[in-house]
């Protein structure tokens, strides 16, 4: 399955006035980085919340939440939110917040140099 387009479209209009985003396809979805550091991901119908680890707890007591579990180790930082999680307007707005606000300390990841 796809990545929702009606949710992608949702993310794109609450990221129009940020500078410097651009849409990768990544965890069969689309990934939104901001500033070369991924924000926030639409993988199905669910939103990949990278709120940091400061929230991270407060953000998973959330009705429709879970942690992204990726190759078998839980991502401290990371959430999965349900349509649940993100139906009305202020909860959609929290988890894009959460990821801007925790976009501004976070770390790129470095990109892999190929052996020669």
């Amino acid at each position: 399955m796809a990545a929702n387009e009606k949710l992608a479209q949702r993310v794109r209009e609450a990221l129009a006035d940020v500078k410097n985003v651009e849409e990768k396809k990544m965890f069969n979805g689309i990934c939104f980085m901001v500033n070369d550091k991924m924000c926030v991901c639409v993988s199905k119908d669910e939103l990949m919340c990278r709120v940091g680890p400061e929230i991270f707890e407060e953000a998973l007591e959330r009705n429709g939440t879970r942690t992204m579990v990726h190759n078998g180790k839980s991502m401290t930082g990371y959430v999965f939110a349900s349509e649940v999680a993100y139906k009305s307007k202020k909860d959609f707005d929290f988890w894009i917040q959460s990821c801007l606000a925790f976009n501004k300390d976070a770390k790129s990841s470095k990109e892999k140099k190929k052996k020669k």
